[in-house]
C-alpha cells in the first residue's frame, strides 16, 4: 500500500477512536448540574404526577438531580415552546403528553414548535385510559349502550371536556360518531371545572382519565360506564371497555413521555433513556404510577418516536373530521 494511503487510513482510524472516546467521555460526564424537567400543566394533574415520580426515582442515579418546573398554560404549548428552544445539552427536558406531541400538530394552524423538527424522543413512560362518566343522580344509564340510547332521545346531547383540543374533546366526538349521535362539546377551562360541572348536573357525561375517575367512582359520586382502552383498567376492573359493549374499534388513551430538544447528542439521549427506563421499571415507581391509574411502559427512543408518529396520524383524522382549529 502506498505510504500516503497508509497515512490516510491511520488518520481515519485515529479520528474514529477520538470520536468514540469523546462521546464516551461526554456520556460519563453527564450530568454535572441539575436537570430541569418542564411540565406544561399545574401541580396535581396527571402529567405533573408522572413527572414527580420519575424525577424522584432519577435521584437514585449518581449525579442526577432533577427539578420539576411547572409551566402551565395554553394546553401545554407554552411549556413545549420553551423546551423546544432550550439548549440541546440534556439539562432541559419536558414531560410531554399526547396533546402537545400528537394532537396539537393537527388542531393548531400556527403551532409555535414543530414536533418532528424540534424534539428528540427519550422514552415513552406511561398510558392512562379514559373513562366515560355520568352523574348517577342525574342519568339512569348503567352501561355505555344504555347511555347511547338515552343520548339519541335528547334534543341536544352535550358532553363536557377539560378543554378544546384535548383528548377528552376528540374522544367525545369519536364516541358520538360510534354511537350515532351528534355531540355538542362543553369546554371547561380545567379538569377540575369539568368534574364540577358533571357533579353539579350541568353536563350529563364526560371522559376523564382513570386516575381522576377511580376515586370518584369508588366513592359513588360518579358512574363509570366504559373505559376507552383495548383492555379493562386495573384500577376499575369491573368496568367494561367500549369495544366489549359493541362500539366497534373505538379505542383511545392519553400517554406521557420525556423529550429533549432536538440536536441533543445521542450519547446523552441514550444515557437519559437508560436512566428513565430504569427509574420507571423499579417496583416502587411502578407501584406508585399504577395506584394512580397509569399503565407503565418505559420504551426505547425509537419506540417512542413511532408512537408519536402513529398517534399524530390517528388523532389527525379525528381532528379533521370535526373541522376543529384551536387558533
Amino acid at each position: 500500500m502506498p505510504s500516503n494511503h497508509i497515512f490516510t487510513a491511520l488518520a481515519l482510524a485515529v479520528g474514529a477512536l477520538c470520536t468514540l472516546a469523546s462521546g464516551g467521555a461526554l456520556a460519563q460526564a453527564f450530568p454535572n448540574k441539575p436537570i430541569r424537567l418542564i411540565v406544561g400543566f399545574p401541580a396535581g394533574t396527571g402529567p405533573d404526577l408522572v413527572a414527580r415520580v420519575v424525577a424522584q426515582k432519577l435521584q437514585d442515579s449518581p449525579g442526577f438531580n432533577v427539578v420539576v418546573d411547572n409551566k402551565p398554560g395554553a394546553g401545554g404549548l407554552i411549556a413545549a415552546q420553551e423546551a423546544a428552544r432550550a439548549a440541546p445539552d440534556g439539562y432541559t427536558l419536558m414531560l410531554g403528553e399526547v396533546g402537545q406531541l400528537a394532537i396539537a400538530t393537527s388542531s393548531y394552524s400556527r403551532l409555535p414548535y414543530e414536533v418532528q423538527r424540534d424534539f428528540a424522543p427519550v422514552s415513552h413512560i406511561a398510558n392512562t385510559d379514559f373513562v366515560l362518566l355520568t352523574n348517577p343522580d342525574k342519568n339512569p344509564a348503567k352501561t355505555a349502550r344504555e347511555f347511547a340510547t338515552w343520548a339519541k332521545a335528547q334534543p341536544k346531547f352535550f358532553m363536557g371536556t377539560f378543554g378544546a383540543g384535548t383528548p377528552g374533546h376528540f374522544g367525545a366526538y369519536m364516541f358520538g360518531e360510534a354511537a350515532g349521535v351528534n355531540v355538542e362539546p362543553v369546554h371547561y377551562k380545567s379538569t377540575g371545572d369539568a368534574v364540577g360541572g358533571l357533579l353539579g348536573g350541568d353536563i350529563p357525561a364526560m371522559f376523564a382519565t382513570v386516575a381522576l375517575a377511580a376515586p370518584n367512582v369508588k366513592a359513588g359520586k360518579m358512574r363509570a360506564l366504559a373505559v376507552s382502552s383495548g383492555s379493562r383498567a386495573p384500577a376499575l376492573p369491573e368496568v367494561p371497555t367500549l369495544r366489549e359493549q359493541g362500539f366497534g374499534s373505538l379505542e383511545f388513551s392519553a400517554w406521557f413521555g420525556i423529550v429533549a430538544p432536538a440536536k441533543t447528542p445521542d450519547e446523552i439521549l441514550n444515557r437519559l433513556n437508560a436512566e428513565v427506563v430504569k427509574a420507571v421499571s423499579g417496583a416502587e415507581a411502578r407501584s406508585k404510577l399504577q395506584e394512580m391509574g397509569f399503565k407503565v411502559t418505559g420504551s426505547s427512543r425509537a419506540e417512542f418516536a413511532a408512537i408519536i408518529r402513529d398517534d399524530t396520524a390517528r388523532w389527525g383524522k379525528a381532528v379533521a373530521a370535526t373541522g376543529f382549529k384551536a387558533d
